[in-house]
């Protein structure tokens, strides 16, 4: 009868997502494969720790100050620009050769970082690194997602492992480019992440099953019309942004002018492209059919805005008002790794039984009481009440939004899109982060007249802002259930993707 078969198939959904995947033997070679997680660490370690030596990278390099915001960006540029075409490569030639050629340029790529010479070198290793890092982090996630089916055994390898390896990235980031800076030796920072890079290359190669490199979708092409206009409107707009800072007479300078125009009418030439022309558009808009899809990732870009902006001013507030040394930051940012780990850790066993709203709304408050106190501690604030809850709070609002909202979109998704819904995540994250570190830059060289105290209190207001539109959007528009195990709605995913999410969301 239909009643009894539509129940065995929720049974059989569920026990494949508690039991271990057909494509592995053993124990062994599950715990091998879930390693690939690893240089997921790499994507935050390059973000986190390249705040530290930004100082010494001024003093060594003669980077102007009003400069020195742009290596940072870059690489959260250059990885939002290219993540989602090669999100499509990976969903067309399989997740396996795509995460291996990423890990093998950014290993090269962050070696030569280490030898730069003057600022210009140090912006196009920057830039090509987040090449790299835009080819595994999307095909990682891919490879997660396919061989995972939905239940409590993927929200602890996919999501939870996988975001307490992205806390875990950021810690590294901060330690090893603390302990760099202490010595003054900031090429080690660089040479370090290539070693780890390295390593991740070795275990990809040894673990990731074969059957991966096998094409996913023949019948997927690549959009490059749309992938060069997409990309060159975010490179032109940002560019402009965080340039202005520098430039002569700020936005009336020409260039700045020009720039900024260029892009936002590449961007609109580019949503008409993939809307009307494209056969097989980058970015399908079918996704934005899915029930609550739009606002949740609308919300997403001033969550993850706000995280980039905390990660560098929370750094320059530290050091320059609050005299803390590289080693003392380290110390410093130690609940964000800690609390990071638990929750991505200990979030795969809970996730499924808590209202994915529930968890969303209270990460959201939490994200912002992060920077409101920094905007309120007063001169000599005492570690313990301001920065310490600080970091507890940014913990607790980052890390379960992350997990939360990944776990929606991959699940929203087919899995032949799976690529796609990394990438899209990703994205999201980088070019928000690109794009408000840019307006933090404007808002801090208006605002310093009055003093360097005041303008990174106005930063972190306009981070408050940014959390606090956040909040309302999620409270307004989103709802999302727990993340169970429903194998017939991954099942409707894969047929009809315009309509699948209405399974994953209320």
């Amino acid at each position: 009868m239909p009643v009894v078969k539509e129940r065995s198939d929720d049974e059989d959904g569920a026990r494949s997502g508690r039991e271990r995947p057909i494509h592995f033997k053993n124990t062994m070679t599950e715990v091998g494969f879930v390693s690939v997680v690893l240089p997921a660490l790499l994507a935050e370690y390059f973000v986190s720790g390249f705040a530290l030596i930004i100082p010494d990278l001024i003093e060594n390099l003669d980077i102007p100050d009003s400069s020195s915001k742009w290596p940072a960006a870059a690489y959260s540029l250059i990885v939002s620009s290219v993540m989602l075409p090669l999100g499509r490569l990976a969903d067309i030639y399989g997740g396996r050769p795509i995460y291996i050629a990423g890990l093998v340029w950014l290993t090269i790529w962050s070696i030569v970082a280490g030898f730069s010479k003057d600022q210009y070198m140090l912006d196009i290793c920057r830039a090509l690194q987040g090449l790299g890092a835009g080819a595994f982090l999307p095909s990682g996630m891919m490879l997660l997602g396919q061989i995972y089916s939905p239940g409590p055994r993927k929200n602890l390898v996919s999501q939870g492992i996988y975001g307490a390896c992205g806390a875990g990235g950021f810690f590294v980031g901060i330690f090893f480019a603390g302990l760099t800076a202490q010595f003054n030796a900031w090429p080690w920072y660089f040479w370090i992440g290539a070693i780890l890079s390295f390593l991740g290359l070795i275990t990809a190669l040894i673990f990731i099953p074969r059957q991966q490199e096998q094409s996913q979708s023949k019948d997927q092409k690549m959009d490059w019309l749309g992938a060069g206009l997409l990309a060159s409107s975010f490179i032109l707009f940002v560019y402009a942004m965080t340039d202005s800072v520098q430039a002569r007479d700020g936005f009336r300078t020409p260039y700045i002018i020009v720039t900024l125009v260029l892009g936002i009418v590449l961007f609109f030439i580019a949503i008409y492209v993939e809307r009307n022309v494209a056969a097989q558009p980058l970015l399908p808009f079918s996704i934005f059919t899915i029930p609550r899809m739009t606002p949740l990732l609308v919300a997403l870009f001033f969550t993850y805005g706000s995280l980039g902006i905390f990660l560098l001013y929370a750094t320059l507030y530290c050091t320059n008002i609050m005299g803390a040394t590289s080693l003392q930051l380290v110390a410093w940012f130690t609940p964000l790794a800690i609390g990071g780990c638990l929750i991505g850790i200990f979030g795969g066993f809970i996730l499924h039984l808590i209202s994915g709203t529930t968890l969303v709304l209270f990460s959201g408050l939490c994200w912002i009481v992060a920077p409101l106190l920094f905007a309120l501690a007063p001169k000599g604030a005492n570690f313990w009440a301001w920065i310490f809850t600080s970091m507890t709070c940014a913990t607790l609002g980052i890390d379960i939004t992350f997990n939360v909202t990944t776990i929606f979109i991959t699940s929203s998704l087919p899995p032949s899109q799976q690529g796609l819904a990394a990438a899209l995540i990703n994205s999201i994250m980088q070019l928000s982060i690109a794009i408000c570190l840019g307006v933090s830059t404007v808002i801090e060289e208006a605002t310093k007249e009055k003093g360097l105290l005041h303008s990174y209190r106005s930063v972190f207001w306009f981070e408050v802002g940014c959390a606090s539109l956040a909040l309302c959007i999620l409270t307004t528009f989103i709802k999302i259930d727990s993340a169970n195990a429903d194998s017939s709605s991954v099942r409707k995913v894969d047929t009809n993707n315009a309509s699948s999410g209405a399974s994953c969301a209320s």
